[in-house]
């Protein structure tokens, strides 16, 4: 997912809703599904997170490699995307929603 992010009309810490764009998360979150993303939420290795990496913003789950991190995309058909560093992660996803569907609410903290 790629996506243009206005943070400006949010406070540092509050949590913020994203709409998922396009396939490279999928099957766990799918095209037009909602994430919820906790600026200030704990990350680890297994976390899915919001990241800036070359002036884009991308949804990923944050995975350890070696030394460092990378950011990795569920559908194999996107490759693993080496992280310079953790201030490049800007939130961690808590929560997701299907439009409509309240029972298809999924927490992830």
């Amino acid at each position: 997912m790629s996506a243009v992010l206005d943070d400006s009309g949010c406070g540092g810490g509050e949590s913020f809703a994203l709409r998922v764009l396009g396939d490279s998360m999928e099957p766990e979150f799918n095209a037009g599904e909602i994430i919820i993303i906790e600026p200030d939420g704990a990350m680890g290795d297994g976390s899915y997170v919001l990241a800036q990496v070359d002036e884009e913003w991308t949804f990923r789950q944050l995975v350890k490699a070696g030394d460092g991190w990378c950011l990795h995309a569920l559908n194999p058909a996107y490759p693993d995307q080496a992280l310079p560093g953790l201030s490049a992660v800007h939130g961690v996803i808590i929560q997701k929603a299907v439009p409509g569907r309240r029972r298809l609410t999924k927490h992830y903290i």
